[in-house]
């Protein structure tokens, strides 16, 4: 399986310089190598390379490798665009958001991340230092920091590329690791993932993870954002910029929290885990205003990201289930009514007069119809033999 490792690099001024200017330039020629490929219409890598490589090497300043992989960038680009485009994600055909996509290049920002192969980068593991390619000419013992455990996860697991990122002046390395998986053990039984914004987790059998505090975080930075922009002083953009992503990385902290907890408890009591599919719901969902940001600002997709991959690193079955109706449905009695659903935290069966927590109700029939799936997939469709 396949994971990310980020290090910060701790590169002096002079080498910081460079590092950008590489950046700006791979950018640049980027984007001269995205306008060659939408008016020829040529998107493959083969054929674009032969297109655009002596010009990029010669206008751009970039030797043989980064030119190459401003060329594969492109392609990737392109194909990223492609698969959104059928999967609907920039709208239906004839929208003017899926028009609009189609009819101009793939643009670049000037800090957009630049991947880098083992000809333009290694690494010096015990000195935690990097040398890299950068159009001042190789840069050798770039130093960078991170944990003993990525660290490790480096020297033992790294394959592939690795992206030099900026960010607010930061440069960052994000490396590929191919990790081994653990072999999926045959569950005993099934938790069930009830996701929402109240709960943003509920497992029947566990302690709820609650929502509140996430929410008033949430909250509390859109207040603070909304007074400075409103202030508009330089003073209120410097902190603005000093507070960007702040929010992201707090969810993204309670998200993989609650993943590990789940993940751990399914490896301790040898369950698999259900997850209910929400693809799509933010299209679905019809909302009034006010109920907008929070759905919108809603990472039930990252939160089902991190299970997925402590998952499969822990040895632990996941499936994804269809959604349909398990808040309506008793988990008791299997009664379907629209009723049942009291309130947002309360449920009563109207057939049965089962009363319990509308989310742990859910988690149930997520967790019923997880082992269902299950069985589906492991069920031989080979005839019997005569």
């Amino acid at each position: 399986m396949k994971i990310v490792v980020q290090v910060k690099l701790l590169p002096s001024p002079e080498q910081a310089s460079a590092l950008g200017a590489t950046l700006r330039a791979c950018n640049r020629a980027a984007d001269a190598v995205s306008v060659a490929a939408f008016e020829g219409q040529v998107f493959s890598r083969n054929d674009l390379q032969k297109l655009v490589y002596g010009a990029v090497k010669a206008e751009f300043g970039l030797s043989a490798q980064p030119a190459v992989r401003v060329v594969k960038k492109v392609v990737d680009a392109y194909a990223t665009l492609r698969a959104n485009i059928r999967a609907g994600h920039l709208g239906k055909p004839g929208s003017k958001r899926r028009a609009r996509a189609q009819s101009k290049p793939v643009c670049f920002r000037e800090s957009a991340a630049q991947p880098f192969d083992d000809r333009c980068l290694s690494w010096q593991y015990d000195a935690r230092t990097v040398s890299i390619w950068t159009t001042a000419g190789r840069m050798k013992g770039l130093a960078f920091a991170c944990s003993p455990g990525a660290l490790k996860t480096l020297r033992l697991y790294r394959r592939g590329e690795s992206d030099l990122v900026e960010r607010d002046g930061a440069f960052f390395l994000i490396a590929v690791c191919e990790v081994p998986a653990e072999p999926v053990a045959e569950p005993t039984g099934w938790l069930g993932v009830d996701l929402g914004i109240v709960n943003i987790a509920t497992v029947d059998g566990m302690k709820q993870m609650t929502g509140r505090g996430l929410n008033r975080h949430r909250k509390r930075q859109l207040d603070l954002r909304r007074k400075l922009q409103a202030k508009g002083t330089k003073s209120a953009k410097r902190l603005l910029k000093k507070r960007n992503r702040t929010e992201r990385r707090h969810a993204a902290n309670t998200n993989h929290v609650i993943a590990k907890t789940i993940v751990t408890e399914a490896q301790r009591t040898g369950k698999g885990i259900a997850l209910e599919d929400l693809s799509g719901i933010r299209n679905r969902a019809r909302l009034r205003k006010p109920q907008r940001v929070a759905i919108h600002s809603w990472a039930f997709h990252q939160l089902g990201s991190f299970l997925a991959y402590k998952a499969q690193r822990a040895g632990v079955a996941l499936v994804h289930v269809d959604p349909a109706y398990t808040s309506q449905t008793c988990a008791d009695c299997h009664h379907i009514d629209k009723k049942n659903r009291v309130s947002q935290a309360l449920f009563v069966c109207r057939s049965c007069g089962v009363v319990a927590h509308a989310d742990r109700n859910a988690s149930r029939n997520i967790a019923r119809k997880g082992e269902a799936a299950w069985r589906a997939g492991r069920e031989s469709r080979v005839p019997a033999t005569p």
